[in-house]
């Protein structure tokens, strides 16, 4: 029956009315703004003065050879901040025998010549880590009042993003070594949980970068190529003590610590465990759950912990079962329901051996039921060892991966696997690093990082 037009009303509706002015408080803080800005800037430049007064004269010494270096020339340098353009007049020493440069002025403020630097630098790989650089740019006038191009919060994610990067390889390079210190233990908790996991998303790297001539427009990137694919790695860790119950049947992590990488799994079993002993999480007696999906390269490292229990996802687990019950009952019926429901029921009550053997009494009809059975039993008994779903409850270490689901869509999802995205390697890397300081609440890490130039 088509549907019948809705009648109009006898009294068109009215245009929405908006106010004349914004409101007077909002205009006052504006107004502040503008006023004490440049102020603001005054002050900031005679603190800059005055730093550079105390470090002029100051002659200092080659780090390779040790003897004194010469000045070689003093220049006015600028540079950008939240309050605008800073200068400063900078010595260039050298020391003629090592060839070694250094300007002591721009290393003791950590700024660059020309460049974006300080707390606004901060704030703008703030935005590039939640939001596309072209969003990212918007956001930067309308909350900071800054005018940026895309290009140029693009730049400063990279350097800071590079400099983030560097920082977590050296970090898990330290720990990787026996010698190294971790921190203390002696309250490590009693069990820790581990899940790690890994998701692909399309790379183009082109052989070299593309430029703009005179205003031409750029042609479209080629399409993706078969095995232009990288997975990246995402590892997530957690206190079984620190899971409540928000909600009948339905818990919630108070705390998480994410990791990351776009290395191959012995990268993020080691990012991992030197993220574990940054925490002081892994003690003597620390069982170390790891929570995995089955797949053998998990499995193969998590042999690294001495004291460990490894858990199958319990929906993993059950996924297969799934396959063989829409084989074997016809793919949304009913039956099929009711018989994964009890296997279900069982699992979780512990009894995958009779599971197991409940299975093997099956006959099949078919030749496509019967390799669904052959591949089904047999990952069931291998895995019988990790899922003791009952004493893992009774635990509290939890069942499933859905920890590490979601750090994949928090991570990798929200900032990486738009519509039309597509990154090199080193940006990946860089903004996968910067978005890991965020998410694991680390942001103010980066005010004691240095800007890395980047070629």
């Amino acid at each position: 029956m088509p549907q019948q037009p809705r009648p109009e009303p006898e009294v068109p509706p009215a245009r929405p009315v908006l106010a004349d002015d914004p409101p007077r408080f909002l205009s006052l803080e504006r107004e502040v703004e503008i006023e004490y800005r440049p102020q603001m800037l005054a002050a900031l430049q005679g603190k800059v003065d005055a730093v550079a007064a105390t470090a002029h004269g100051m002659t200092p010494v080659c780090p390779p050879c040790g003897q004194p270096m010469r000045c070689q020339d003093t220049r006015d340098v600028s540079w950008l901040a939240r309050c605008g353009c800073l200068h400063a007049a900078v010595s260039r020493y050298r020391c003629p025998p090592c060839h070694y440069e250094c300007r002591p002025l721009l290393d003791l403020l950590g700024v660059e010549p020309g460049r974006i630097s300080g707390a606004l630098a901060r704030l703008l790989a703030l935005l590039a880590t939640v939001a596309p650089y072209p969003l990212a740019a918007r956001l930067a006038w309308l909350l900071l009042g800054v005018t940026i191009s895309p290009m140029g919060i693009w730049r400063v994610a990279q350097r800071l993003g590079e400099a983030t990067a560097r920082y977590q390889d050296g970090l898990s390079r330290y720990h990787a070594d026996r010698r190294s210190v971790g921190a203390p233990t002696q309250a490590a908790p009693s069990a820790v949980v581990l899940g790690v996991d890994g998701c692909s998303w399309g790379m183009q790297v082109p052989s070299k970068r593309r430029h703009r001539k005179s205003g031409e427009t750029l042609p479209p990137l080629p399409p993706v190529e078969e095995g232009r694919f990288r997975e990246v790695k995402t590892g997530v860790l957690l206190l079984p003590s620190e899971r409540v119950e928000t909600s009948p049947g339905r818990r919630s992590v108070v705390r998480r610590f994410l990791v990351t990488c776009l290395g191959d799994a012995d990268a993020i079993f080691a990012r991992l465990y030197a993220q574990l002993r940054e925490l002081g999480w892994v003690g003597a007696h620390t069982v170390v759950v790891i929570v995995g999906d089955g797949a053998e390269w998990i499995w193969n490292r998590a042999t690294m912990f001495a004291r460990r229990c490894e858990i199958l996802d319990f929906w993993h687990a059950l996924e297969h079962a799934w396959e063989f019950a829409q084989l074997r009952y016809g793919e949304g019926s009913a039956q099929a329901d009711r018989w994964v429901h009890e296997i279900a029921e069982d699992l979780r009550a512990g009894k995958v051996q009779d599971v197991i053997a409940r299975l093997k009494r099956v006959r099949p009809k078919t030749p496509e039921l019967r390799e669904s059975l052959q591949a089904l039993i047999p990952y069931y008994s291998e895995n019988a060892g990790r899922m003791r779903y009952d004493e893992y409850l009774r635990l509290g270490y939890g069942i499933g991966s859905c920890a590490v689901e979601s750090a994949h869509k928090q991570v990798v999802h929200a900032r990486f696997r738009q519509a039309g995205m597509r990154w090199s390697e080193a940006g990946a890397r860089r903004l996968l690093a910067l978005r890991l300081l965020l998410l694991n609440d680390n942001w103010a890490l980066l005010d004691r990082l240095r800007m890395v130039s980047l070629a």
